[in-house]
């Protein structure tokens, strides 16, 4: 799944904004009062057995309905009731945001409270807003979750912007009314987690990185292409290589797993052959692409080797582009080569429908006519025809486009039919050129079906496949694999609409459709006449020796680590510290407590070996006779330290390890933590402990050396309770290397969670007095004259350690280069605001802090969070830096041109200005404070345009979907104004309109084309709206002169406009007689868009460059394989 929850697993992810997945941590008090009315739901079939899960259980889905809802004061509001599964289920938002500016959404357990202990149920499901003026514009999301007691809801905090969701003119809400679509899949639990692919099907699955469930699904096509498989295996690699390096040795791994693994397999060598790291993995990318840059690299990778050519040979097909003159003998050809077709959707029913698109011949004439050099101008047909295809053919559906009228990127939903069996030689060979040859039969068969399901915005891939292009299919969804009927990798998959039948039709007029989000992206075929050649037979002799060697030495040691994990309930694990481990980790890895115990010597020694015997094998180990050994075990306190707490008795060392650990509390736990202490004698050899009486009391110590900002361990005492810290004080001079009567002070670390506390020991009391017991740290240090302290930033143990427990290294990166760290700084968790931003300033040389502003980080997506922080919006650094249950060390810092106080008081708005005299348009930046009003936006844009004159009055309108909105009101407040999504445009008011007559109509004018698709006419608006005044009694004769003067086109351009009256989307075309006012009865023009004058014509205006690649997703960057 491309989003999964923030477990301590490795397959954290998060897609591409702060839309992370969590409960949403509000108590179940309280419930909504319900202002909503439940729509349909399909009753959810049975579950198949799920010793036998050959089929996913069928989807149940849910529409909810919100009356009113701008109205709405609830934080949160639940949806009613509907069952699936056996478990009854609500959608729950909070219409406002659960602390965010984003409408917040979360599916619930709806009977969470009274369910027996322990219940546990796994669910797939997606979350549709959905638009209720375009369906491809809805917004969908889609995760998975394990649900539980816990967690008992799950969903989207940051589901979508709030202002775009209560913005009318968006078509989420219409007449304030809200529709909710939940889709949900329930699985037995026993179903999803002990489901064993290579038994169940012969195949195994990849497992998931983060977001890379979309090159999952292109690798399992690669590897089941037999042809391909033997390729990689044949390219030559050695045993020096480290796949991690190398892109042939990770892929032929990761096939090699594939083929034999029985689990399922990793791809983060292959993911790091590539050159990615942590945060490539977590984007989603374009499978489309992926496989593109991919095979460019493999063919690239396989020159000069003894498979050299393989990509071309499978996968290159060419074809002509042809320009042929209709009235002259001229013809201009040009052949091509291409790895995959990209075919339409959008209008074309099915995969033939496609092709005869692609091979459409067009019409070159009029203005339009080709330059037959020598012959000048002449009409001319031109087209594509195909010279030959390749044996396995590669149809990338064109699913995704650039939608102008929007400036985004939509999803086409559509419904498109794809063959078993496409046959290119039909209708007399039409898509193939005369030059094609004719003994090669182009008859297709289906071999893998790419499924994308969601929306532009992300969402998830799999595979439907046959392997051997038999009637089985198989789902190769990340690390699952199951067995599917053809029905469901066929036509389950060609997209379009589906309705949801109602189980209560009084409560709805018409029946409630759904989109169906997951349809086929890309089809793979294979040539009847190659299909032996291409499902060949690949075995062991095809894998390089030192390949298998490789693997085999893996799967040993795999199997090694599996067996002692097997085993682990017999041994148990003991973590032997003694006092030379305690002197190199303190003030290098650790500067509290004593030790980290994972870097300390550790054994494995079965349960039932006798103590005793234990204690020989340390004796080897470190040279240490058995006799002069004494183990202490360690105790973890109520303030959560761990210290030695006593010495084994003879009793307990007589008895087996496995009683020991027991001894030690820690049955949970297989490791047993000991301390070995060792005594030594004038002459450095071991020698027997001394009788420990209950007097006796062991002590750590520390130094602090508050001129080198260093602490180190220097040994341990035994001292008796009854005595004083000063009756030590010498010995501990000769510990640190002092005189003997150095003047030291001496500090208890008590402890350091939450906070440090570390107190300064009165000298003259006794260590019982000062409540000193077994494994108690003393650290000290020269006592520092006054005058020496000014210099020094921690003068004493306590502040020393204040400092170590919070100091915190920040990498600061610029918000414009997100990827890249700039500089790093040392700071304190306990930093305000005021003092991060003055070192960031500091660093950047920067006089005015105030004109830092910083972003914090998101640990899932590893990108900037989309808000900032505010001025002095977080108490602490520690506040700026945690995300959710984790804790980053970056931050992302911009410098503004005015301070930020200054900047948050102020209301930003783009306003696109159009001159009135000049055929330009120029984009201002307009900055107010937020109460400010309409008229002083256009009171500052005139200090900032040319006027046509010096009183010229100005107007602010809304322009969305290349229609006019909204005429603002001068006097309208600018504070909730929101430019991100529409275009504010501001122009001089034309004089006419300032002296209409009674019988004079200002009318919407706005451009459009024709799009007929799939038997429906769509109107497609472009350009620039307008307003115009209409007379009475004025024909369109007289009013098309009046446009063309105003628009300034040519005459021979104009000629061929059309003109429509529309009302509600629907056009009535207009005859040059015909008086246009008696159209438009109605006077309400400023929001009357449901009625305009529409002008017909192509849109010549130049298209965005980037819009080229119609298949690409605005929001992610470009795929890279960097090595």
């Amino acid at each position: 799944m491309t989003v999964m929850t923030p477990a301590p697993i490795d397959q954290q992810q998060q897609q591409e904004d702060e839309e992370m997945l969590v409960p949403h941590t509000v108590p179940h008090a309280d419930l909504a009062e319900n202002n909503h009315e439940p729509m349909d739901v399909v009753a959810q079939p049975e579950i198949a057995n799920p010793v036998e899960p050959a089929e996913d259980p069928t989807p149940t889905r849910f529409a909810w309905k919100i009356d009113n809802f701008s109205r709405m004061n609830t934080k949160k509001l639940y949806s009613d009731v509907f069952v699936v599964g056996s478990f009854k289920w609500r959608v729950l938002i909070f219409p406002k945001g659960n602390n965010v500016d984003y409408l917040s959404m979360y599916l619930d357990v709806a009977d969470s409270t009274s369910l027996p202990y322990g219940w546990s149920r796994y669910a797939q499901f997606s979350l549709t807003v959905a638009n209720q003026i375009h369906t491809k514009y809805s917004v969908r999301k889609d995760t998975q979750h394990q649900f539980n007691a816990r967690e008992s809801d799950w969903g989207f905090t940051s589901f979508m912007p709030l202002g775009e969701l209560y913005d009318p003119s968006r078509g989420y809400l219409m007449n304030d009314t809200l529709l909710i679509e939940a889709e949900v899949i329930v699985r037995r639990i026993v179903d999803y987690w002990t489901y064993d692919s290579k038994k169940e099907t012969g195949y195994v699955g990849l497992k998931n990185q983060g977001a890379t469930c979309y090159m999952n699904s292109l690798l399992q096509t690669l590897y089941h292409i037999p042809y391909f498989r033997k390729a990689v295996y044949h390219m030559p690699t050695t045993e020096n290589d480290m796949p991690s390096g190398s892109i042939p040795l990770a892929l032929q791994s990761l096939f090699y797993k594939l083929q034999y693994s029985d689990t399922s397999v990793a791809t983060k060598e292959l993911t790091k052959s590539f050159g990615w790291d942590t945060y490539d993995s977590f984007l989603q990318h374009d499978v489309q692409e992926l496989n593109r840059v991919l095979c460019e690299k493999l063919e690239d990778k396989m020159k000069a080797t003894v498979v050299e050519g393989t990509i071309q040979k499978l996968f290159e097909g060419h074809h002509m582009n042809y320009i042929e003159c209709i009235n002259v003998d001229y013809k201009s050809t040009r052949k091509e080569s291409f790895y995959d077709l990209q075919l339409d959707v959008k209008g074309c029913p099915d995969v033939y429908a496609s092709f005869d698109k692609y091979v459409e011949v067009e019409r070159l004439e009029g203005d339009n006519k080709y330059h037959a050099e020598q012959n000048g101008l002449q009409d001319a047909k031109k087209g594509v025809l195909f010279i030959d295809f390749p044996p396995v053919l590669q149809l990338q559906l064109k699913r995704f486009e650039y939608d102008f009228m929007r400036d985004t990127m939509v999803k086409i939903n559509d419904r498109y039919e794809f063959p078993l069996q496409l046959d290119l030689d039909r209708d007399n060979r039409k898509y193939l050129s005369p030059d094609a040859d004719r003994n090669v039969r182009n008859l297709y068969t289906l071999h893998s079906v790419l499924v994308h399901s969601g929306g532009v915005h992300g969402g998830h891939y799999y595979a439907f496949i046959r392997p051997t292009l038999s009637d089985q299919w198989y789902k190769f969804d990340d690390e699952r694999v199951t067995k599917e009927d053809p029905k469901r990798a066929l036509e389950e998959q060609y997209g379009g609409e589906e309705e949801l039948p109602q189980t209560n039709p009084g409560f709805n007029n018409s029946p409630f459709k759904f989109t169906k989000y997951s349809n086929a992206y890309m089809l793979v075929y294979i040539r009847e006449a190659d299909k032996e050649k291409v499902v060949c037979n690949v075995d062991e002799k095809d894998i390089a020796e030192h390949l298998r060697e490789r693997l085999k030495k893996e799967q040993e040691e795999k199997e090694h680590k599996k067996k002692e994990k097997a085993e682990a309930h017999l041994y148990t694990i003991i973590k032997v510290a003694r006092d030379e481990d305690l002197g190199e980790q303190i003030g290098k890895d650790i500067y509290f407590d004593l030790v980290d115990h994972d870097k300390v010597r550790s054994f494995r020694v079965q349960k039932q070996t006798p103590f005793n015997v234990f204690k020989e094998e340390v004796a080897k180990e470190f040279g240490i006779p058995v006799q002069f050994q004494r183990f202490w075990l360690w105790a973890k306190r109520q303030n959560h330290t761990y210290r030695p707490n006593r010495p084994f008795t003879h009793i307990e060392e007589a008895q087996s390890v496995g009683q020991l650990r027991e001894i030690s509390n820690k049955v949970h736990n297989a490791e047993l933590k000991l301390f070995l202490e060792v005594e030594h004698g004038p002459d450095l050899c071991p020698i027997a402990p001394p009788e420990k009486t209950k007097d006796d009391i062991l002590l750590f110590f520390k130094l602090y050396d508050p001129e080198k900002e260093e602490l180190r361990y220097v040994g341990r005492l035994f001292v008796n309770s009854t005595g004083k810290p000063s009756e030590i004080l010498t010995r501990l001079n000769k510990m640190a290397g002092y005189d003997p009567d150095e003047e030291i002070g001496l500090y208890e670390e008590i402890k350091f969670e939450p906070n440090v506390m570390c107190e300064p020991i009165d000298q003259k009391l006794t260590f019982r007095a000062s409540q000193l017991e077994d494994g108690d740290i003393i650290c000290f240090q020269k006592v520092i004259a006054i005058d020496n302290e000014e210099h020094i930033r921690y003068p004493d143990v306590p502040s020393y350690l204040e400092y170590v427990h919070n100091r915190q290294v920040v990498h600061f990166r610029s918000l414009d280069k997100p990827k890249d760290d700039d500089f790093s700084l040392e700071m304190s968790r306990l930093f305000t605001y005021d003092d991060v931003v003055e070192r960031v300033a500091e660093q950047l040389s920067l006089n005015d802090p105030s004109k830092i502003r910083l972003t914090p980080h998101n640990c899932y997506s590893q990108q900037p969070k989309p808000q900032p922080i505010k001025y002095r919006g977080v108490d602490h650094l520690s506040d700026m830096l945690v995300h959710y249950n984790q804790t980053s060390d970056i931050l992302y810092y911009e410098v503004l041109d005015i301070p930020l106080p200054e900047l948050q008081g102020l209301k930003t708005l783009k306003v696109a200005f159009h001159q009135a005299t000049l055929d330009e348009v120029v984009i201002h930046t307009i900055r107010l404070p937020k109460q400010s009003t309409v008229g002083d936006v256009l009171d500052d844009l005139k200090t900032k345009v040319e006027l046509s004159r010096p009183d010229a009055e100005l107007r602010l309108l809304e322009v969305f979907y290349h229609k006019i909105y909204k005429v603002f009101p001068p006097n309208e407040k600018i504070e909730n104004i929101n430019d991100q999504y529409w275009t504010l445009r501001a122009e001089e008011i034309p004089e006419e309109e300032k002296n209409l007559g009674p019988l004079d109509r200002l009318i919407h004018v706005y451009h459009f084309t024709k799009d007929t698709t799939q038997n429906q006419m769509q109107i497609q608006n472009f350009g620039e709206p307008f307003f115009l005044v209409i007379h009475e009694c004025e024909t369109l004769a007289e009013i098309r002169v009046r446009i063309q003067k105003k628009l300034q086109v040519p005459d021979d351009e104009f000629v061929k406009w059309k003109f429509a009256f529309f009302s509600l989307g629907r056009p009535e075309y207009l005859e040059d007689s015909d008086v246009v006012s008696s159209r438009f009865q109605r006077r309400d023009v400023y929001g009357a868009w449901e009625q305009y004058l529409g002008l017909e014509h192509t849109d010549n205006a130049p298209k965005r460059s980037y819009a080229a690649n119609q298949s690409r997703h605005t929001y992610e960057k470009p795929v890279k394989i960097y090595n």
